[in-house]
């Protein structure tokens, strides 16, 4: 059920300790929203120096207010920081909001006082947001210690940034959006995001959450919370750009990035991953009716060719889709409306709405009842009829009635279907369109956003969640070549035949083991390929001895690998890797391989584990996956064996903390089955 916040959210009483009549001091700001609550609480003030604060009496002490506090907000100098929590805890407190800041952010110092405080709270069976934070709220128990106001709503704000809740709650205002609950993360020293994220997928008042974290500390753990939500989770996160090991060994630690990282995670979890405020409030404002599309069919409705087109590309971009309407549709929409009307999609009034702006919502009428329909985006001019600058109209018009009737017809019909409705609008805030937010339909000023918010209602792939890790295996104390590859053949990969040889006799007799054709690799090389230290195809043993002496002259090698040539034909090369990040601990990749992998970046990620049943998805969804199934007389190749690989792969490397790159490239998929042809594993 994870950690008890009750406190935090619904205390019993409050004190803000650091009160201040000095509106420069943020203690002013968090004791005039404190008192806001009224009745609801008791809230004591504290300064120092006693006297009046608001108007009210301060106590000079915690200690001095004669009874128990269930929560304290701490907002003094660092230097008092720390009798402010003992005092605090000796007082009852079962909370902690820790304004003040000088701590981990400092240094190693600062991080070591933190954590000192941070067990202290928890060995007193409380809880501690922050320190270094800038308060909290919830609406739905009338508790305001952050500085701001929030106006109430169903999203849960859980962000280290406070500037960004103030834009979040204008970017809300215009969809009616607003705040159930609203935590300033800090430093995370005790109650962590994870903790709050658990708290308010059980919170009844906020439909969806939003977070904006820089740092996850724990983004397994985050993605697992996620997973675990049953409402909406959206998440914008910054600084994904960055490559998460810089100094990657493998193709597979060169190829991963933060951003790849954090979309797999996302993916698995089923977030919404957005990158800026604006497009997580697009987001929230479709995902606040749980309403989702049957499909990925749009239909686009405008009374203008250009926003047609323009919205036409904006729904592909988006990754959605705008089919041609069957023939039944046409006919309808035929005789609903004039001859110059387009009406294949998108559906264009071609001048109509200026006639009849009834023509709007008889459309839309047709297009949410058409069946090869499982969307509609309105763009363009509705709402410039009863907008009072710059649009045609304007209140008491005829043109401005009849739009004002359309958009109370339009809300109508969307209450009675379950299909998804947007409206991108050149006049948004128009009296016609405030109709339709004010029905729950969202209104946009940019076609984008409109695509954007349509695709968050689309269906998804199946979210196959966060696989469990495995027990901790038996760590690896070598990992050369040879090493890695019997650690993977126990764990069930097969490999063509090997031996390590380290001189013209062992090769020789190697060679005399298993028939040819042969490979040879110089051992002791992390990337053989680009250092001529592999050669393919060595017909016989004179081959083979003539290429050992060649690459011998040139590289000196301790050590060489005699192997068994697999047969390429008709088989295609993947790569499968696992990289282990910092935040999210180990993460798959899997994609088109061989020596041009990284040339090609045909790859897709997850974290790791990866099961087969989700490996197969994710090779499915290559670029190149049409290979997997057979072109120009090929046949196709046995992605079920692939898949299969994939998990044995990512379940060894999960158990194996101690390998930051495991690398299995190329994994040779054929027709009857796969085979591992080179590996490399590089220690933590």
């Amino acid at each position: 059920m994870g950690r008890d916040l009750s406190a935090l959210f619904d205390p019993v009483s409050v004190a803000v300790v650091g009160a201040s009549d000095d509106p420069a001091k943020y203690g002013h700001a968090i004791a005039a929203q404190a008192v806001r609550a009224g009745d609801r609480r008791p809230v004591h003030l504290v300064n120092r120096r006693g006297g009046t604060v608001l108007g009210r009496t301060a106590a000079p002490s915690l200690s001095a207010i004669g009874e128990p506090v269930d929560l304290a907000v701490i907002s003094v100098p660092a230097r008092g920081f720390e009798d402010a929590v003992d005092e605090a805890l000796r007082c009852g407190a079962r909370a902690i909001v820790a304004i003040t800041a000088g701590f981990a952010e400092t240094g190693d110092a600062g991080r070591t006082r933190q954590a000192a405080v941070a067990e202290r709270v928890r060995a007193a069976g409380a809880v501690m947001v922050g320190p270094n934070c800038l308060g909290l709220a919830d609406n739905t128990t009338d508790l305001f210690l952050a500085s701001g106001t929030f106006a109430p709503g169903g999203v849960a704000l859980l962000s280290q940034s406070g500037n960004l809740a103030l834009e979040l709650q204008l970017r809300f205002a215009p969809h009616g959006l607003g705040f159930s609950r609203f935590v300033s993360l800090g430093n995370q020293a005790d109650v962590t995001l994870v903790d709050l994220l658990a708290d308010c997928a059980r919170h009844d008042g906020s439909r969806a959450i939003a977070v904006y974290a820089e740092d996850f500390a724990d983004g397994r753990a985050f993605a697992e919370a996620a997973a675990a939500a049953d409402k909406p989770v959206v998440l914008l996160t910054a600084g994904r750009g960055d490559a998460s090991a810089r100094s990657a060994l493998s193709h597979t630690g060169a190829l991963t990035t933060s951003a790849d990282v954090v979309a797999a995670a996302c993916r698995d979890a089923g977030v919404e991953l957005v990158a800026t405020p604006r497009e997580l409030a697009v987001v929230l404002a479709a995902s606040d009716g749980a309403r989702h599309s049957p499909g990925r069919r749009v239909a686009v409705l405008t009374d203008g060719g250009g926003h047609g087109a323009v919205a036409a590309d904006a729904v592909e971009t988006a990754g959605l889709a705008v089919p041609e309407l069957h023939e039944p549709t046409r006919r309808t929409l035929r005789e609903t409306l004039w001859e110059q009307s387009a009406v294949a999609n998108p559906v264009d009034l071609a001048g109509m709405g200026e006639q009849d702006p009834g023509s709007y919502a008889a459309t839309v009428d047709a297009l949410l009842a058409a069946e090869e329909v499982d969307a509609v985006l309105m763009t363009g001019y509705f709402g410039g009829y009863t907008a009072t600058e710059g649009g045609l109209g304007g209140g008491g018009t005829p043109l401005a009635e009849g739009e004002q009737e359309a958009a109370r017809l339009i809300a109508a019909r969307h209450h009675a279907t379950a299909k998804p409705l947007v409206v991108q609008s050149m006049y948004p805030e128009s009296p016609s369109c405030r109709t339709l937010a004010a029905a729950g339909i969202p209104v946009f000023d940019a076609t984008e956003d409109a695509a954007r918010a349509l695709a968050a209602t689309a269906p998804r792939a199946p979210r196959p969640g966060i696989a469990p890790l495995p027990p901790a295996a038996v760590p690896l104390a070598e990992v050369g070549y040879m090493e890695t590859r019997r650690a993977l053949e126990a764990a069930g990969l097969a490999f063509p035949a090997a031996r390590e040889i380290h001189d013209e006799a062992e090769l020789l007799a190697a060679a005399a083991e298993f028939t040819g054709p042969y490979a040879l690799k110089a051992l002791h090389l992390l990337h053989k390929s680009d250092a001529g230290g592999v050669a393919l195809g060595l017909a016989g043993p004179a081959e083979l001895l003539a290429a050992h002496r060649e690459m011998h002259a040139r590289l000196g090698a301790p050590a060489y690998s005699v192997e068994a040539m697999a047969d390429l034909a008709d088989g295609i090369e993947l790569i499968v890797g696992v990289n282990r990040d910092p935040r999210f601990g180990p993460v798959a990749m899997v994609g088109l391989g061989g020596v041009l992998a990284e040339a090609l970046r045909d790859v897709a990620f997850t974290l790791a584990p990866a099961p087969a049943a989700h490996a197969q998805r994710l090779l499915r969804g290559l670029r190149t996956a049409a290979l997997l199934d057979g072109t120009r007389g090929r046949p196709p190749v046995d992605v079920a064996a692939a898949a299969a690989a994939v998990e044995t792969i990512t379940a060894f490397a999960a158990a194996h903390p101690e390998i930051a790159e495991l690398e299995v490239n190329p994994l040779l998929v054929r027709p009857d089955g796969v085979l591992a042809l080179d590996s490399r594993a590089v220690l933590a």
